[in-house]
């Protein structure tokens, strides 16, 4: 027969299991209404869809996210993720410190497929998750390219004070610059000139961004 504490010791594993595989469902669920909202859209994509895709109960999803607008923001959430993913590892990536700056700028932006789930979060009834979405990603992006602008410093490629409120200036004006395309050649070569003065680089070291913009544009 089994001691009180064995059978204390159980009820531990089986409930750690049991939440390892409600995790793992709720990431399926993640998963799969991410698919959906990219291949119908947000507004075309139903909670009844999702449930009848995934072989669960209402009552199942309904345990995991409260609402569709939850799942919507989880499923941001989850994108900010991969993204994060993948700007660490361009910290290892064989590029110039200044490259290397842009790149992890780079990627933050959502892929071209997924404008149908993030320009959900411009409209006027979205405006909190908006916010609380953008917290996100500055909380998330800053520390990395601040790590960057303190590499450049130490290589003397930059040279600046206040480093993690230059990034996220950084970051938001360069993440209107490439996401709206809503640029001329002279708003570039101003832009570029207020960024490298920002982080004192030497004139010319931020010229490569024209062609990125440009590359980019073309997309």
């Amino acid at each position: 027969m089994k001691n009180r504490a064995s059978m204390k010791k159980e009820g531990k594993y089986k409930t750690e299991a049991d939440m390892k595989k409600g995790e793992q469902r709720k990431q399926e669920l993640l998963k799969l209404a991410y698919r959906m909202f990219i291949e119908k859209g947000y507004e075309n994509t139903s909670i009844d869809e999702i449930v009848a895709k995934a072989g669960i109960a209402k009552g199942t999803y309904y345990y995991y996210f409260a609402s569709k607008e939850a799942t919507l923001e989880a499923v941001i959430e989850m994108m900010i993720e991969k993204e994060s993913a993948v700007a660490k590892e361009l910290l290892q990536a064989p590029l110039s410190i200044p490259e290397k700056l842009v790149s992890v700028v780079n990627a933050f932006r959502p892929e071209k497929e997924e404008a149908v789930i993030t320009d959900v979060l411009e409209r006027k009834e979205n405006i909190v998750m908006h916010d609380k979405i953008c917290k996100k990603i500055v909380e998330v992006a800053v520390p990395i390219l601040a790590e960057i602008v303190k590499e450049g410093i130490a290589q003397g490629i930059f040279s600046c004070t206040h480093i993690e409120e230059r990034v996220k200036m950084l970051l938001v004006t360069s993440q209107h610059m490439f996401d709206y395309g809503n640029f001329g050649e002279k708003d570039v070569e101003v832009y570029i000139d207020m960024l490298e003065k920002s982080l004192g680089a030497k004139s010319g070291t931020m010229h490569f961004i024209s062609k990125v913009l440009v590359e980019g544009a073309k997309e």
